[in-house]
C-alpha cells in the first residue's frame, strides 16, 4: 500500500477542493483525506501503483475522490473516462515490469 506524504496528501487535498469549489472552507478536510486514504485503496486494489507522485497518478487520485464525494449520495457508476485513465494506468505498469507484480 501507498503511504502518502502529508505534501503530497496537502497537494492532492487543495486540488480536490477546487474541483468542488469548496476551496475556501476547511470543513471538510479531515472527510477529504479519509477519501483520499480511501481513493488509494481502491485504486490499488484494482491492480496499481500509486507510490510515484506523478501528474497522471495525482490526477487519477483526484478525479477518484471527487467522484465518490460527488455521488456519495447516489453511488452513481464510474465515469467511464476514470475508469480508462485507470486501466490505462495499470496496463503501462504491468507492461513496464513484465506484469511481475
Amino acid at each position: 500500500m501507498t503511504t502518502m506524504t502529508d505534501e503530497r496528501k496537502a497537494n492532492l487535498l487543495s486540488g480536490i477542493k477546487v474541483d468542488l469549489q469548496i476551496q475556501g472552507s476547511t470543513a471538510y478536510d479531515d472527510r477529504l483525506g479519509q477519501y483520499i486514504d480511501a481513493a488509494v485503496q481502491e485504486i490499488e486494489r484494482q491492480g496499481a501503483t500509486l507510490t510515484e507522485e506523478t501528474a497522471e497518478n495525482n490526477s487519477i487520485i483526484q478525479a477518484y475522490v471527487c467522484w465518490k464525494w460527488r455521488t456519495r449520495d447516489t453511488m452513481s457508476g464510474m465515469p467511464r473516462a476514470l475508469r480508462f485513465s485507470i486501466n490505462n494506468l495499470i496496463f503501462s505498469q504491468h507492461a513496464r515490469t513484465g506484469g511481475d507484480e
